[in-house]
């Protein structure tokens, strides 16, 4: 069951595809998301943007990303953000394939905007989630 306004989709990681884009099948509106896999030796076009900021999060393998000339090295679980009209290159330059997460947006942040409740039987409007406790842990299996 999924409620109103939640898309739930499969990024394959495991497909051929080099270049999955998610945005639209997600139905967000306000930013970019792809997957972006590269086989060993495979490398992106090398690109810039006039307004959209990019963060990169490494997923698996190991980023070789080139910025104006200057190399960078990324391995899983780091991110990098790179201002917009910054060219980039992302390379796949190790022996394992690299999986990557690209997010993108232009404009600036709104700030946080979420509300946030105790209980699911809890009326009313929220609270900003700093002034809402966290919930008791669910018990150890």
């Amino acid at each position: 069951m999924t409620a109103d306004g939640v898309q739930v989709v499969f990024a394959d990681r495991a497909g051929g595809e080099r270049f999955q884009p998610l945005r639209r099948q997600l139905g967000v509106e306000s930013f970019g998301i792809n997957l972006i896999i590269l086989q060993p030796g495979q490398r992106g076009r090398i690109h810039a943007h006039e307004r959209q900021e990019e963060v990169y999060m490494v997923l698996e393998g190991q980023l070789t990303l080139l910025l104006d000339g200057a190399e960078e090295v990324l391995e899983a679980d780091q991110f990098v953000r790179v201002a917009p009209a910054t060219r980039r290159q992302l390379v796949n330059a190790g022996a394992e394939r690299l999986v990557l997460l690209a997010l993108g947006a232009s404009g600036e942040h709104v700030g946080r905007d979420g509300q946030a409740w105790v209980s699911w039987d809890e009326p009313g409007p929220g609270r900003p989630p700093q002034q809402t406790p966290l919930p008791e842990d669910l018990p150890s299996a």
